[in-house]
């Protein structure tokens, strides 16, 4: 397995890169084990959030497995294009909230599946790039879509047609990392940031990415109204009864909720 799948809390799950010897380069293999795992998560009703990490400092991941492509013909790279896409469609659609922890390099692909989760923290050594262009390709894990959403697209264009590596410092500048912190902490600030966001409701948690997601790209009437259909979700559940009896007896909330609530 290139990958595998730790539980410090029935509400936080950790997807954990393991393949060190090649710094997580995303072979076929690992892309449908991430796929594979994601649908798993997807339909986990008691998970709050997911952190991705790395069982190397060295690197988040590399990005694709250029070793294995070497050998392709264009028959084999056109049978393993829906497979990698399929895997960052996994991460995005991970009902809840997900968190990428970035020590070393978060290159091509990986820098990809960093993007494709909704926060990033990134240490102090943390190095980010999109070097596609000069490989004769172009970022294809959602890469010219999610960085300048992240961004703006004047800074993205910037760092796609050059293909250049930052550091973490410059990332975090331009807003492709949300915190930044000393080097080797990441996964551990990722994971008492993902601790803090489990132990808000779970029914609120995904309702809230849902509005987010889906009303990014729509006009603001359009997105109000995707709003309003997560907010009535919500209003109406158990978790919502149950938020405000706690706050009225100022106690913490005992959450009764899971995705079907």
């Amino acid at each position: 397995m290139n990958l595998r799948v730790e539980r410090p809390s029935p509400l936080v799950a950790e997807v954990i890169l393991d393949r060190p010897e090649a710094l997580n380069a995303i072979s076929t293999d690992s892309a449908r084990q991430i796929t594979e795992v994601c649908e798993e998560l997807l339909i986990d009703s008691q998970l709050s959030s997911v952190v991705f990490t790395s069982s190397t400092a060295r690197a988040f991941s590399v990005g694709a497995d250029l070793k294995e492509r070497a050998g392709f013909s264009d028959h084999d790279l056109r049978r393993q294009r829906p497979v990698m896409q399929d895997a960052f469609g996994a991460v995005r659609n991970v009902p809840v909230p997900t968190i990428a922890a970035v020590e070393g390099y978060a290159l091509g692909g990986g820098c990809e599946l960093a993007l494709s989760c909704d926060l990033i923290v990134a240490s102090v050594s943390a190095v980010f790039g999109l070097p596609e262009v000069g490989l004769g390709l172009i970022p294809g894990g959602g890469g010219t879509q999610l960085l300048p959403r992240r961004i703006g697209w004047n800074r993205a264009a910037d760092l796609i047609f050059t293909g250049r590596q930052v550091s973490a410092e410059e990332a975090y500048r331009l807003g492709l990392t949300d915190r930044l912190v000393a080097s080797g902490s990441a996964r551990e600030a990722a994971m008492k940031l993902a601790s803090e966001i489990a132990a808000n409701s779970p029914v609120s948690l995904r309702a809230a990415k849902l509005a987010l997601r889906r009303g990014f790209d729509v006009d603001l009437a359009s997105g109000l109204m995707i709003e309003n259909e997560a907010w009535e979700h919500v209003a109406y559940s158990a978790d919502r009864h149950e938020g405000i009896a706690a706050f009225v007896a100022r106690r913490k909330p005992r959450w009764p909720g899971g995705a079907e609530t």
